[in-house]
């Protein structure tokens, strides 16, 4: 009998970094659950994507800012992946939805502090929690952190300090889950030219210079540079790198 081939959960895989995510787990054999919060035809076409490739997928709903909402989602993620996979576990958690707000930390307002906490931090935070309760032992968890946690960058104090919060979770996840052969590591990506933010940095040839001017390798990211390494920590030859914070930024800030 053949054996099952792992299952990677990605939450805002329907486009971005998230879709490259979801593509390049499909090239590394894994199948691929992937969330959208409301691009529903954008979540179909990178499930298509990834049927041609001979994986299996699926695209679930979620909205990762509401908490509440979470134990009814692992509910309908254990049918679906009875449904579709044959099994009511998956292996590998990509924490990859969120949001960017770009405000001066004087002129930020609790309201965006909050919005920004419930996606980047309690969302996280709690989402994992449930989904433990679907994960194989000796899988594996991915959060995506920036760059903006290590350097700083005017406009992005609550984004970044979300973010560093975050790495340290991941931390305690890879300490306290390790009893379950769970690993849990961070990828940061630096300034990406997607429609995040608005999408100021492939939009706006300014930054997208001062990006590149900032950056070793000179030029701002692409999509297509982060999923590939998000890829490699859900395989076997990831598997003794653990709480490790792995920085995808092309020398950002050195």
């Amino acid at each position: 009998m053949a054996e099952q081939p792992k299952i990677a959960l990605v939450t805002g895989g329907s486009r971005g970094l998230g879709k490259d995510m979801a593509l390049r787990l499909a090239e590394k054999g894994l199948d691929v659950v992937l969330t959208y919060h409301r691009k529903k035809e954008e979540a179909e076409q990178v499930v298509a994507a990834i049927a041609q490739t001979g994986r299996k997928a699926l695209a679930l709903q979620l909205d990762t800012s509401s908490v509440a909402g979470f134990e009814t989602f692992m509910e309908t993620l254990k049918s679906a992946l009875r449904r579709t996979f044959g099994t009511d576990r998956f292996d590998y958690l990509i924490n990859n939805a969120g949001t960017g707000h770009h405000a001066l930390f004087a002129e930020t307002t609790e309201a965006h502090f909050d919005a920004l906490s419930q996606i980047h931090f309690k969302g996280v935070f709690f989402l994992t929690q449930k989904a433990l309760a679907l994960m194989h032992d000796g899988g594996g968890i991915v959060n995506i952190s920036s760059g903006l946690a290590r350097f700083s960058l005017p406009g992005a104090s609550a984004y970044a300090a979300m973010k560093g919060a975050i790495e340290t979770l991941t931390r305690y996840q890879a300490k306290e889950l390790g009893a379950r052969g769970i690993r849990a590591n961070v990828v940061a990506p630096g300034a990406i030219a997607t429609d995040f933010g608005g999408g100021a940095v492939r939009d706006n040839a300014e930054l997208n210079q001062r990006v590149a001017g900032m950056t070793a390798l000179g030029r701002a990211g692409v999509a297509e540079d982060i999923g590939g390494v998000v890829a490699f920590l859900c395989t076997e030859e990831g598997r003794w790198i653990n709480g490790q914070r792995i920085e995808v930024s092309g020398g950002m800030n050195l």
